[in-house]
């Protein structure tokens, strides 16, 4: 096996071992994705040591976003029940940090090159991503990222990741390429907004990329937008205008899914003396907290769903999108070959013609050059036909080359726009290799065999769809359902979906 087969193949290994403890209804899921390895190698749509497995985190994942001033942190602090995170007024800290459960007594705060190497967590080669966009940055990822562990059992079964505040300027470009990448593969996102600071036109930026970004997504359902430290307005005069104020700013920003929360830190509470007015805030506030509370708690169920989902949608881009894409440039890279083929290799064979016309190797129509005559048996004549066609053959794979070479920039953004996980560029690159014929219509590795692999791991993807209804569901309730259940498989996935990423390798 290729090194870097090898390198894939053990964290794929890697990876199987922790969901057989932890996730097994996952665990075929794996196999799957080898079939979809296999199938992207071949046509060259994925290379090295990557893997479809590890573009997708496997671990249930909460981010919580907003200004450094909204009390992310409290939040936090408070739902695990531990201070595992400075808070404060200012910006207390500016990387991105992920918490996970461990069984050590002792919290750990690990640097961000255990998050960029284990492609079990969501950062998995984020230094290349932060490479792309800021030059240099990209080793410098602890300055980005950081692990935090804790023994928690509020995280077990799930990660958290804390993200620093949209107002500081420094490494913004690489903050905001993150803060992306973290909502695209987030099950839930926790927006925070500051109740203290009621005017929305103050954090426009923050509005902007947190809100005009999302509200054309598909999964729009995931954002919870929460107004926080809403106890500090209990001495205005209708705090209700406070929330009414967030409301009509999102709005106006064209914010129409995503539910909306008031909420505030018992810990940390301003006190309020009317009675009245402090019954009212804290039903709204656990009322929210108890909603919010419950929502972080399902995301077990829905990364198991998406992670299914993920293996179905990239089975079906590959058939559906990729082969189309790369089939219709080779079409393009066709049509350019031959033409440019024909333009130089007439304009050669023009040339070779006036020549030989002025060289007078010409007797009317018939062609008899003096080294013809001379020695029937010369090989001069085979000789300069071979150079002909030597030259012919060099014009035809410059062209070749070129040809590709036009279309690639083209390619790439066309691929960016449609959000492909594989990579069709090289699977076109693959396919005009100097040994394949430009006339294969076909991408490289593409043929009956890996249609019928992805046609597999698209009807597997419905067994393991029943699989986990059979597991969260009962619509008949039916006892019988739970009696089927042997003693050796009810109590593991019980047990294995309170379990949670271990930090260790």
């Amino acid at each position: 096996m290729h090194p870097a087969g090898q390198v894939i193949e053990a964290r794929l290994q890697h990876l199987e071992t922790h969901l057989e403890q932890e996730n097994p209804i996952l665990l075929s899921t794996v196999q799957s994705f080898r079939v979809l390895d296999s199938v992207a190698f071949r046509m060259g749509l994925l290379e090295g040591d990557s893997s479809f497995a590890t573009q997708i985190p496997w671990w249930p994942l909460i981010s919580i976003l907003g200004t450094f001033s909204a009390g992310k942190s409290t939040f936090i602090n408070h739902y695990i029940g531990d201070k595992i995170q400075r808070s404060g007024n200012q910006a207390v800290d500016d990387k991105f940090t992920v918490i996970c459960y461990s069984k050590e007594a002792t919290a750990h705060a690990l640097p961000g090159v255990a998050l960029d190497s284990d492609p079990r967590f969501p950062f998995y080669q984020m230094s290349d991503e932060i490479e792309k966009v800021a030059k240099g940055e990209g080793d410098r990822i602890d300055a980005y990222l950081q692990l935090k562990t804790c023994p928690s059992q509020q995280l077990r079964g799930k990660i958290l990741i804390d993200s620093p505040g949209f107002d500081a300027d420094a490494q913004r470009t690489s903050t905001l390429r993150i803060t992306d990448h973290i909502i695209d593969l987030s099950d839930l996102v926790l927006v925070f907004f500051d109740a203290r600071h009621p005017e929305p036109g103050a954090m426009q930026d923050t509005l902007s990329h947190l809100i005009e970004r999302t509200i054309h997504r598909n999964d729009t359902g995931k954002f919870l937008y929460i107004l926080n430290q809403i106890d500090t307005t209990a001495r205005e005069n209708n705090p209700e205008d406070v929330i009414a104020a967030w409301q009509r700013a999102l709005g106006e920003r064209g914010l129409t899914a995503g539910r909306f929360y008031a909420i505030y830190n018992p810990d940390a509470a301003v006190p309020i003396e009317d009675e009245a007015l402090r019954q009212r805030y804290e039903t709204k506030r656990d009322l929210d907290l108890s909603e919010i509370h419950s929502r972080m708690e399902e995301v077990e169920i829905e990364r198991a769903y998406r992670i299914v989902g993920a293996l179905e949608k990239t089975a079906r881009d590959i058939e559906e999108r990729c082969v189309p894409l790369v089939s219709s440039t080779l079409e393009k890279w066709r049509k350019r070959v031959l033409i440019g083929d024909a333009v130089l290799m007439g304009i050669t064979l023009l040339g070779l013609l006036i020549y030989s016309i002025n060289a007078g190797y010409w007797q009317g129509f018939s062609f008899q050059p003096p080294w013809l005559a001379a020695d029937a048996n010369s090989l001069i004549p085979w000789i300069a036909l071979l150079l002909v066609i030597i030259l012919l053959t060099a014009i035809h794979f410059t062209v070749r080359g070129l040809a590709a070479r036009t279309l690639l920039k083209g390619l790439r953004k066309k691929a960016k726009e449609m959000g492909l996980k594989s990579n069709p560029v090289g699977s076109f690159i693959r396919s005009t290799k100097p040994w394949r014929s430009i006339f294969r219509k076909k991408p490289a590795g593409w043929g009956r065999k890996s249609r019928k692999q992805l046609t597999d791991v698209v009807q597997s993807t419905d067994t393991y769809i029943q699989t986990l209804n059979d597991q969260f569901t009962n619509p008949s309730g039916s006892e019988k359902l739970l009696a089927a259940e042997t003693p050796a498989t009810a109590p593991a996935a019980t047990e294995t979906a309170d379990e949670s990423p271990v930090v260790s390798s």
